[in-house]
């Protein structure tokens, strides 16, 4: 069955996930977010130094104390004997002892190390995403963004708890047990040398075909989860449009990808220990019949050989987990490439010097920029106050959301202080760009746009939105309190500037007939109220902002006539002295209006008020003769 594509899919689930295409800088990154436990990791070195060494030492005990001990005792028991072999068992105890310490240290010191570095990445990670420009979010899916949290840092976080420590203390015991082996008996370790080829080829062949399945797995894992995500938050347009059946076809077949990665990585992954296990039993068993022999013929003594085949069984075991702990440690490594690569975006670009700051006004108009709110703003270039009054100007504005493709084509308007603009337009228009060119979410290529007579691009992004205030036509709450929500327009506004701004928007009412009133708990996007409860909040959210301009993207398209009718007034009020943008399908919406602008392809073909747009018969009258037809 042919895998089917989602319908707006998560996206390519991890993106660019794959094998770390720069081991060496990724390790460098990780390494910088530790700089801060360098001492503890050096700690942690030394202490899984110790804990393999310790192994390896204890091990070569057994030439002691078979050869010195144990041999004379079947001969002849004497106390001083017996003394003298109770102290070397209670030395090897003590080795182990001290082994199993720095063992226990260095994984509870590593999960300390790991947990507080997978913190810093996540905290980078968080605070890039908040300063990425609205682009990348509208190129990237949230599925994508969301398995970097889940997908990527938890395969970091298995690399870091466990692999890390792992790989190092197999490396060292590799090299610690090598080093003993030839101290005993070069002969049987050359024999050793040769078996170990074998092993290697087989990790190689093997292990390599598993590390490739289980990066595929990641990538087979990221689309399943993003779906699954997706198609969550679309339940409600499933089920109206019974798509059921379709929605379980996809996911099927990306389930079933997601098996046979996972089946064929974990296939490959399972038969290596298998194989390896058989190949160290097979070494084991040769390097006895060899051992042997030389011990027959005086060459090496029993003890010696004792020993070496204990070094045997514990030289193979670090290396079949190592050949464990590389899918781990690649697959990690190449999720961190990934969360690497999102902190390394271009943040939004802000050039912009002039602030927005609170000033008292006296009587002859003179401005003072004072610290408390006052409820008048001042743009502060270099210096110099300018009254913040909401003139906003666009001047001959090109864009394009890609460089062959423009949206809008020399648009030219201007909206003085207090005034109210209209868009309307078939979908595509651009109506919806305008407002987004003047929040800067993106910036114009060609043309400018001045507010108050400064060009945007001079004003600081976080000054210039704290001017606007948006209702949006799809509308998000949080988590949190109706008060919260409603405060999330400004959230210096005291509980009574609050219930001010509720009564403006018509939202009282049904707020105080909620359970607990402004304190009801609202979660999931606040699904427990209607969608046109939800966009009355929404709409108290931009009037307890107080701003100076106003954005009403589609604010009454999901409310009923009925309750457009009870708003209309407090929507009136809200845009009272205000310069307000609307973009709205609904005539009685746009018909007050002081200018309406009409835009066909990016372009305005007609503008005036109601009236004037009316008699010439235009665009606008075809627009609104079908929406009296609609109402």
């Amino acid at each position: 069955m042919a895998k089917a594509r989602p319908m707006g899919g998560p996206g390519s689930g991890p993106k660019g996930m794959g094998k770390p295409t720069n081991i060496k800088d990724t390790l460098k990154r990780i390494a910088s977010y530790m700089k801060e436990d360098k001492w503890i990791f050096l700690i942690v070195f030394l202490t899984i130094i110790t804990s393999a060494l310790s192994n390896v030492i204890g091990i070569s005990f057994l030439q002691t104390i078979i050869d010195n001990y144990l041999t004379p005792l079947m001969e002849e028991q004497t106390a001083e004997l017996m003394q003298d072999f109770m102290m070397v068992i209670g030395t090897v105890a003590v080795i182990y002892l001290v082994g199993a310490a720095s063992t226990y240290i260095f994984n509870r010191l590593m999960v300390g190390i790991s947990t507080r570095t997978l913190y810093k990445i996540r905290v980078d990670l968080f605070q890039k995403l908040e300063k990425l420009p609205l682009k990348y979010y509208d190129t990237h899916t949230h599925g994508d963004s969301m398995s970097l949290f889940t997908n990527d840092i938890d395969t970091l976080r298995q690399v870091l708890s466990n692999s890390v420590t792992g790989v190092i203390n197999s490396l060292i015991t590799v090299v610690g047990v090598f080093s003993m082996m030839i101290f005993f008996s070069w002969q049987l370790t050359i024999l050793v040398v040769i078996m170990l080829g074998v092993m290697l080829f087989a990790v190689k062949e093997i292990g390599g075909r598993s590390a490739n399945y289980f990066v595929k797995q990641q990538q087979e894992l990221g689309q399943v989860n993003g779906y699954i995500e997706e198609m969550i938050e679309g339940q409600k347009v499933i089920k109206v449009f019974s798509r059921q059946e379709k929605v379980h076809d996809e996911f099927d077949a990306l389930n079933e990808g997601l098996r046979q990665s996972a089946t064929t990585a974990n296939t490959f992954a399972n038969i290596l220990m298998p194989i390896m296990g058989n190949l160290s039993y097979i070494l084991y068993s040769i390097t006895a019949m060899v051992g042997g022999l030389l011990a027959i013929e005086e060459l090496l003594t029993l003890g010696t050989v004792v020993a070496f085949l204990q070094f045997t069984r514990t030289f193979s075991q670090p290396i079949m987990q190592v050949s464990q702990q590389i899918n781990a440690v690649l697959t990690g490594l190449a999720g961190a490439e990934r969360v690497f690569k999102v902190i390394d975006e271009q943040p939004e670009f802000d050039e912009g010097t002039v602030e927005m700051v609170p000033v008292s006004i006296t009587a002859d108009g003179t401005m003072t920029e004072v610290t408390e709110r006052t409820g008048e703003f001042a743009w502060k270039d270099r210096g110099e106050l300018t009254h913040v009054r909401g003139s906003v100007v666009f001047h001959d504005v090109v864009f394009g959301y890609e460089e062959d493709k423009t949206v809008l084509n020399g648009i030219s308007l201007y909206a003085k202080p207090g005034q109210k603009i209209a868009f309307v337009g078939s979908t595509g228009a651009g109506k919806t760009t305008i407002t987004n060119l003047i929040n800067r979410f993106y910036d114009v290529p060609g043309g400018k746009i001045t507010v108050d007579d400064i060009e945007i691009n001079r004003i600081k992004k976080p000054d210039l939105r704290r001017s606007l205030a948006m209702v949006l036509q799809d509308t998000h709450l949080f988590t949190g309190t109706v008060m919260e929500n409603i405060r999330y327009g400004r959230l210096d506004a005291t509980d009574e500037e609050v219930i001010d701004a509720a009564k403006l928007a018509n939202a009282d009412p049904f707020i105080q007939h909620l359970q607990d009133g402004y304190q009801t708990e609202l979660k999931s996007d606040g699904n427990s109220l209607s969608q046109g409860q939800r966009q009355l909040i929404a709409i108290a959210r931009a009037a307890v902002a107080k701003t100076p301009v106003l954005i009403l993207d589609e604010a009454t398209s999901s409310i009923d006539t009925r309750t457009e009718a009870l708003i209309q007034k407090g929507m009136d009020r809200l845009m009272d002295g205000k310069t307000s943008f609307i973009i709205a399908h609904r005539l009685s919406t746009v018909r007050s209006s002081d200018a309406i602008m009409v835009l066909e392809q990016g372009e305005i073909i007609e503008r005036g008020n109601h009236d004037q747009l009316i008699e010439q018969k235009g665009k606008y009258y075809q627009l609104s003769a079908g929406m009296f037809e609609l109402s």
